[in-house]
């Protein structure tokens, strides 16, 4: 790894930000921003979080629900455990459709949210690598579809390209409420954004 990329990151704003507030990744700030934003996550919620490790986006979840709420996270790798009694994870694929089963066996009642910042590596073919992005939002649309309560949120990763606009058309046959978001944490070159979905019906 090149040492002026590393000296960079840390130098970047929200790395430091995250270590500051004890954060596992800088990408809980992504999250802060949009729920502070669109307020689709609230106290005492109940959250599903897909592709969690290393754990920022539920440590992010957990200080949102408080006490009262609970936060399930999920991923393919190990996940350090967390200190409170309100927050779970488990190892699973998004991609195995008995999953869905595995997350409901956990949860206290359907979700209120389903959040997802799950993705692959990078290969550099974006036409490759934006399939491969649409695919696992797809998985985890299909995954928030089973799980959440009626009018729950659900808020996923996309990269930018030709097959977006048909993953948001399918996302608005589930949410009464469509729309792309770009947190300000979300590197201005980075051609991520998210896809909040609001009011599932």
């Amino acid at each position: 790894m090149p040492r002026e990329w590393v000296k960079k990151r840390k130098r970047e704003h929200y790395y430091r930000e995250a270590k500051k507030a004890k954060y596992r990744s800088r990408a809980a700030f992504k999250l802060l921003q949009a729920v502070k934003r669109y307020q689709f996550m609230k106290l005492g919620d109940v959250v599903v979080d897909l592709g969690a490790a290393p754990g920022g986006w539920t440590q992010a979840s957990r200080k949102i629900v408080g006490v009262k709420g609970f936060v399930l996270g999920v991923d393919l790798k190990q996940i350090r455990p967390f200190n409170s009694s309100n927050v779970k994870t488990f190892i699973g694929d998004i991609r195995e459709r008995e999953v869905a089963q595995q997350i409901r066996g956990f949860l206290p009642c359907p979700a209120d949210v389903v959040i997802s910042d799950v993705a692959q590596n990078v290969s550099g073919v974006w036409e490759l690598d934006h399939a491969r992005q649409i695919d696992l939002a797809t998985h985890s649309l299909r995954i928030a579809t089973l799980v959440l309560r009626p009018r729950g949120s659900f808020f996923v990763k996309t990269f930018h390209g030709g097959m977006l606009d048909d993953f948001m058309k399918k996302a608005k046959q589930h949410f009464a409420h469509i729309r792309r978001v770009k947190p300000k944490a979300s590197r201005a070159k980075s051609s991520e954004s998210y896809v909040l979905g609001t009011k599932f019906e």
